[in-house]
């Protein structure tokens, strides 16, 4: 995992942002930069610290009354908020939010695929669930995918945009009771490679943040995580405004990298050693009793 910072969330965000701005304004600023899963974790600090660098704002979640009360985060952060109800699982629904954000506002400059669902549960416990593979391939893939094809026309247009996937060191971890989620994940990752390569002449970029553990509601039902170390939405935030302003292929950790090394160099003995870690950790109640992790 990278170095633990020793500050508080919010003024190592405040520090983070002043020194960007005492430098260079942000490449952010004066664009539109649409953020899904807006209305709380992950997405919602993205939003104030985007907000930060005088970008305009798109906000996107289910949940209209949480996305006004992040719009008024925005504004007093120095952004300018719109706000788009919208489930990304529902195809026609997508389709009219692009045509709006189009209409309204010509497309957007940056894209942040943060919306998702988390779901921790041993395949054994599985062979009835079908729906828990469809629904997170919904959600996690389906949608952002829909999504970038509507709005990327128009970035090739300009000739010029930027994709950010919120994504999880489990795509190199390949950690047990993940299959559903990290699966998901992992379309989304290799769809923007593919996807970067392809409009690499276009001026179109894609980053792929693997996110480490984050400490939101959509872990919540899952025991073995209550103790474990965990990022606040904050500092997750200040990762993703990095990949916005930086530009990276990849956003990584160091146990992320290493995870992926081991399962290449040695991938059955990988596969023990995840084995036997798997069963010291078994299926939470929450997942026993079918009880699934919030979607943001």
């Amino acid at each position: 995992m990278t170095a633990v910072l020793t500050t508080t969330p919010r003024a190592f965000l405040r520090r983070h942002l002043l020194s960007h701005l005492r430098a260079t304004p942000s490449p952010l600023q004066g664009k539109r930069v649409l953020v899904t899963g807006a209305s709380s974790g992950i997405g919602e600090a993205t939003a104030v610290a985007v907000a930060a660098t005088g970008a305009t704002v798109l906000l996107v979640a289910r949940r209209e009354a949480d996305l006004r009360r992040v719009a008024t985060r925005v504004e007093e952060a120095g952004g300018t908020p719109f706000v788009f109800t919208c489930d990304l699982t529902d195809g026609p629904a997508v389709d009219r939010l692009v045509q709006k954000v189009l209409a309204e506002h010509g497309g957007v400059d940056y894209l942040v695929n943060n919306a998702g669902r988390s779901i921790r549960r041993s395949i054994a416990l599985s062979y009835d669930r079908m729906h828990d593979f469809e629904r997170t391939m919904a959600i996690n893939y389906f949608g952002p995918v829909r999504l970038m094809l509507g709005l990327l026309p128009a970035m090739v247009e300009q000739g010029d945009g930027h994709v950010v996937n919120i994504l999880t060191w489990g795509v190199q971890v390949k950690a047990p009771k993940f299959a559903a989620y990290i699966a998901s994940k992992s379309a989304l990752d290799v769809f923007s490679r593919i996807a970067g390569r392809e409009l690499y002449a276009d001026g179109v970029t894609f980053t792929n943040v693997r996110m480490s553990l984050v400490r939101t509601d959509m872990i919540g039902p899952t025991d073995a995580y209550k103790r474990a170390p965990a990022l606040s939405p904050e500092q997750a935030a200040a990762r993703v405004l990095r990949a916005l302003e930086d530009r990276p292929l990849t956003v990584s950790t160091l146990a992320g990298n290493v995870a992926e090394v081991f399962n290449f160099v040695a991938p059955r003995l990988a596969d023990l050693a995840h084995h036997r870690l798997a069963r010291r950790f078994p299926d939470s109640p929450a997942a026993r009793t079918h009880v699934d992790a919030e979607s943001a």
